[in-house]
């Protein structure tokens, strides 16, 4: 089996060298360059470095789709096919079209109520119970197309924070990235069932929602303090002199002081 591997965070790292230790050839990966996510550990370039799969960005996979550029170290013919680990940018044709199999995106929320950009923060405001990654194919619109599987788990939305439901998503992105090759290579197809009625949340809605209004309140408050925990990114904001803050409760701070301390 070809793959196209596009992502980023650890999980796609870690996907990386599930496929590879799978057998699977992995003909290209398209992840950020090394100076962009200088913080996460492990990243997805390096790993592509350490087992020697070359790397690219979009526009060069694009350019070559297009023929107006060969590669030396990869040819993206035969492709059965291209996985997107929270890859950051839409993908378009052909390459959705270029694999025999599907173009598959794991979107580490439950679809179709969480989709766009706001997932874990929306969860976490609205002190969800259960959360979920989904796999769904790709169409040419941000995680509308069809699901494959949903892979769900119990959360305390109450206790969670951004970058604790993060942190807690990544290892079931590998469980259901295991779930999906294996039926790929079983059945050389993969099940679709089409969304249902669907909530989208843009990069506007996600500033929106993190900002400190005074009427909110302090539950409020408190739920978007967890919400957009995930440093070293700005969280709940207030605005003072024309300059933004972002706010921290004790519970986060307690929470915080219990993992160092460790």
């Amino acid at each position: 089996m070809r793959v196209i591997l596009m992502g980023r965070k650890p999980a796609a790292a870690e996907g990386l060298r599930y496929l590879i230790d799978k057998g699977i050839e992995v003909v290209v990966v398209v992840a950020p360059p090394k100076d962009v996510v200088p913080h996460w550990s492990p990243r997805l370039v390096d790993v592509a470095e350490q087992y020697g799969v070359p790397t690219a960005s979009d526009a060069d996979l694009y350019a070559q789709l297009r023929g107006d550029v060969s590669h030396p170290d990869y040819c993206l013919e035969d492709i059965d096919l291209v996985i997107s680990l929270m890859h950051r940018y839409r993908i378009k044709k052909p390459l959705i079209e270029l694999p025999r199999i599907a173009c598959v995106n794991f979107h580490p929320a439950p679809l179709p109520e969480y989709r766009g950009y706001v997932g874990y923060n929306l969860g976490i405001y609205e002190n969800v119970t259960l959360w979920a990654i989904s796999a769904h194919h790709v169409d040419e619109t941000f995680d509308t197309g069809d699901i494959i599987k949903i892979l769900r788990f119990d959360v305390n939305g109450r206790r969670e924070t951004a970058f604790t439901l993060e942190q807690k998503s990544q290892g079931y992105v590998i469980e259901l990235l295991k779930d999906v090759i294996e039926m790929a290579l079983e059945n050389r197809s993969l099940p679709r069932e089409p969304q249902g009625k669907a909530r989208y949340f843009s990069q506007k809605d996600f500033e929106a929602l993190r900002k400190i209004k005074p009427t909110d309140t302090l539950d409020e408050i408190e739920r978007k303090i967890r919400a957009f925990w995930y440093p070293p990114y700005g969280g709940a904001a207030i605005e003072i002199a024309g300059q933004e803050f972002t706010l921290v409760s004790d519970a986060v701070l307690a929470e915080i002081g219990r993992e160092y301390h460790q």
